[in-house]
């Protein structure tokens, strides 16, 4: 049986100080790398004899405006059939620079993921055959997922705080 920790030492043993922040958030193995290191990273997992880490589940995106330099992170779930075993890889990227390669070298599934991705958080995934919205029209000039505009209108008086819990 494949364990975290025998995953963790092996990246660590190949990949060194590129990868990072590990954690276990309820048993699954999570951790950061550079969008240098994504793609071999991803690689690795998938052509590795033992791991097997040959399915890409998910790609998506995450805003965290406050973070300086850090405002967005991509985050890759990956999973083993072979050893029933999963693995979360995050990879923080500045709003001023919101480009990471794409994944659709190793993965076919990227494309979609990547797409939907992009449409909604406006995260380059530099080489994509086909970088272009998904799941709303073409004429938007903003990405709906992005923590731009205020949650509430502030301008409303039909609310009762005190029935929102506050």
């Amino acid at each position: 049986m494949l364990t975290n920790q025998e995953v963790a030492e092996g990246l660590l043993e190949k990949f060194g100080d590129q990868v990072f922040d590990f954690e276990e958030p309820y048993g699954l193995l999570t951790l950061s790398t550079t969008r240098e290191e994504i793609i071999p990273l991803m690689e690795f997992l998938r052509d590795h004899k033992n791991y097997q880490v040959i399915f890409l589940t998910d790609i998506t995106g995450v805003q965290y405006p406050d973070n300086t330099g850090k405002e967005f992170v991509v985050v890759y779930h990956m999973h083993s059939f072979v050893h029933n075993f999963r693995i979360r890889i995050k990879v923080a990227i500045s709003e001023a620079d919101i480009h990471i390669p794409t994944a659709t070298g190793l993965f076919a599934s990227a494309n979609w993921m990547e797409r939907e991705t992009y449409d909604f958080f406006g995260i380059l995934f530099d080489g994509h055959p086909n970088l272009r919205r998904i799941l709303n029209i073409e004429e938007m000039d903003y990405f709906p997922m992005r923590k731009e505009y205020p949650m509430e209108d502030a301008t409303r008086e039909d609310k009762i705080d005190a029935l929102f819990g506050r």
